[in-house]
């Protein structure tokens, strides 16, 4: 196996991971009740829903993936079981309305992001958690092409959809200090 260099931020990332377990695990619930709340409410005014949690959630900017990845955005991988209803859902409608819900702990983001397509009244609600510590590249690219995407796709790397929207700000509303980010130790 390789040697993996040290890092002075490694034994500070464990401490804080160690210390924050219970707050980050409360925070994780939380954002799947709110998803599940959020979707039996339009359930109830009449709309199709699917709800999906992002087994991974990773923040993809231009500089991380292979030479013929362009891509950057922030990527959900979800379970297969969930990709095949997301695929039957999603398939030629628009969704050009969308919400996130976000909750910062430490360091961590969870969220829930809505997307919704009015006319066939269909919202996906999808439930995940990231590191800020991973974002900087992600909302450079953003800003630098006025646009941000986002990624459903499967743990093999399939995409089942994408989704543009104008900006990064629901999903990092502080680019202007995202690289002076540090996490409380």
């Amino acid at each position: 196996m390789p040697d993996v260099p040290d890092s002075e931020h490694d034994d500070e990332y464990v401490d804080r991971i160690a210390n924050n377990a219970d707050t980050l695990k409360n925070a994780w619930q939380g954002a799947l009740e709110d998803m599940e709340a959020l979707a039996d409410e339009r359930e109830a005014e009449g709309w199709e829903t699917v709800t999906m949690m992002a087994g991974s959630t990773g923040c993809q900017h231009r500089e991380a993936g292979d030479d013929d990845d362009d891509r950057f955005g922030m990527v959900f991988v979800v379970p297969s079981n969930h990709g095949e209803e997301f695929t039957e859902v999603f398939g030629d409608k628009e969704f050009p309305e969308y919400e996130v819900y976000r909750r910062e702990v430490d360091g961590n983001v969870f969220l829930v992001v809505e997307y919704r397509d009015p006319e066939t009244e269909t919202a996906i609600f999808v439930a995940a958690q990231y590191e800020l510590r991973h974002a900087p590249g992600m909302v450079h690219d953003a800003e630098d092409a006025g646009e941000f995407y986002t990624y459903v796709q499967k743990l093999d790397g399939a995409v089942l959809g994408v989704f543009k929207h104008d900006s990064h700000e629901k999903f990092v509303p502080y680019a202007e200090r995202i690289d002076d980010w540090k996490p409380q130790v």
